[in-house]
């Protein structure tokens, strides 16, 4: 099974990953930590491509959270289920700032630097990366897939199907 999880910082991506990774047993790779490393220092789209398609390369399974959709594009089209987590840009608010004060000072697992929460991602999570091009581009990330695709717009929804699919 290949799984890709796309939707707006602070949905819930990299949780949702980790959990059907650890549930169908299959290795789970967060894009975010694949764009940075270390101190906020950032990749290039090169090498992200590179390690991305090592990653599907090497594992007939797989779940990919996140959007960059100019890394490994054929992640889109090889996924057997895309999952767009399309929540309210205020919930993703609430969870982007619960999250830091939880990992306030730490390194989260799903990113790989000290977690942060500037005034540029909190505009990031209410506007910029809500623009129409955004969308229009989540979308057609989304429409790359010809197999399975699932739209999720609260978490209601998301929990109701995991409570039918993870028995």
């Amino acid at each position: 099974m290949k799984i890709q999880i796309i939707g707006y910082s602070g949905s819930g991506k990299s949780t949702l990953a980790k959990t059907l990774g650890e549930y169908y047993k299959i290795p789970y790779l967060h894009l975010d930590k694949v764009q940075f490393y270390g101190d906020w220092q950032e990749r290039s789209r090169e090498e992200q491509s590179k390690i991305v398609s090592q990653f599907i390369k090497e594992n007939d399974s797989w779940v990919i959270d996140g959007n960059y959709s100019v890394v490994a594009r054929e992640r889109f089209e090889l996924a057997d289920l895309t999952i767009f987590l399309a929540f309210n840009r205020f919930v993703c608010y609430w969870r982007t700032l619960k999250r830091y004060l939880k990992h306030r000072g730490k390194t989260r697992d799903s990113l790989g630097c000290v977690e942060k929460y500037d005034l540029e991602f909190q505009w990031w999570i209410v506007y910029k990366g809500r623009t129409k091009k955004r969308k229009k581009q989540m979308f057609k990330n989304f429409n790359a897939n010809t197999k399975e695709k699932l739209i999720f717009k609260n978490q209601r929804s998301l929990d109701k199907w995991l409570k039918e699919n993870l028995v």
